[in-house]
């Protein structure tokens, strides 16, 4: 059996799959905010508390907001801040007692989806989540491409293409600290500000996105699922709103085809449950690809907000 942990920003999740991959054991806890020291606490308790009810595992991944260096072996990149700096893959392994992988939590969604999700079976799928951030993960015949710099799949950094609506240059401030990053447009929070009556465009969702991140807010969720049911309800900002969401979404993912040409991209994060992006965002990349025809599926994950975990579990496969 194999043990998957989920560090998130508000909870820590835990489960145990079989070699079939059904699931024997789940347990969640509450992530210790800005204590390090009993975050590792915390992943030790609920690994121990999943294998004593599920038996021994095999083997155990860890999913995190961030990303471990290749060159220094320390947490960077994550917004769950008091990760960053800290060798925190060794120190699972000290506090486990055993090896230890840790994934970006990107890769470990593609990965789950790619496994015995919606991409099953496919041999190149790209992973993107939509929600607080956008990121994104890449498998490759079933194992995760991590690159020689440990940021293969990191597209929500990169500028967004082709900027040519009013505002999109030099396109707001992101958290990262660069101007016009794909995740400063492409966010819950940016398409949340960008709908609201008040809002003041893509630099209020920027900025909203990055203190969300932040905090960890299950908030964003809510008001991105405000600004969908008011584009539904047809207010105009709102359909506006979601009219250049879509626009920027498909020429971001058409940049990803040309350059990966992947089998399947699928869709995670809160933003993932919005029926229209299936069909909005595929027919608006469509002339954008260097193809005669566009045959990439746009696809909705299958496990929903359990990708994460269940791909950590399959870390080690």
């Amino acid at each position: 059996m194999r043990l998957g942990v989920d560090l998130g920003g508000t909870k820590i999740e835990a489960v145990v799959l079989d070699d079939s991959g059904a699931e024997r054991c789940r347990r969640r806890v509450p992530t210790p905010r800005g204590d390090y020291a009993a975050t590792l606490d915390a992943i030790a308790a609920l690994a121990e508390a999943a294998e004593r009810a599920a038996g021994p595992c095999r083997s155990v991944g860890v999913g995190i907001p961030g990303s471990i260096s290749p060159h220094t072996g320390l947490v960077r990149n994550a917004n769950s801040t008091w990760l960053n700096g800290r060798p925190l893959a060794g120190d699972l392994a000290r506090v486990l007692g055993r090896d230890v992988r840790v994934a970006n939590d990107a890769n470990c969604f593609a990965l789950s989806e790619a496994a015995d999700g919606a991409a099953a079976g496919l041999a190149v799928v790209f992973g993107v989540i939509l929600g607080t951030g956008v990121g994104g993960g890449i498998v490759v015949d079933g194992r995760v491409l991590e690159g020689a710099n440990g940021i293969a799949g990191e597209w929500g950094h990169n500028p967004l293409p082709a900027p040519f609506l009013v505002g999109e240059l030099p396109g707001p401030r992101c958290w990262c600290g660069r101007h016009g990053c794909i995740e400063a447009w492409l966010s819950g929070p940016a398409l949340a500000a960008g709908a609201a009556p008040s809002g003041t465009g893509a630099a209020a969702g920027a900025a909203a996105g990055a203190g969300a991140a932040a905090a960890g807010a299950e908030s964003v969720v809510v008001d991105a699922a405000r600004a969908v049911a008011a584009m539904r309800a047809g207010e105009p900002r709102a359909v506006d709103a979601f009219e250049r969401y879509c626009d920027r979404l498909a020429r971001s993912l058409a940049g990803v085809v040309n350059l990966l040409d992947p089998d399947a991209i699928v869709l995670g994060g809160g933003l993932s449950n919005v029926d229209e992006l299936y069909v909005e965002v595929p027919r608006r990349w469509s002339p954008l690809l260097f193809a005669d025809r566009a045959h990439t599926p746009l696809l909705r994950n299958r496990h929903g907000d359990s990708s994460g975990v269940r791909g950590a579990a399959r870390l080690a496969d």
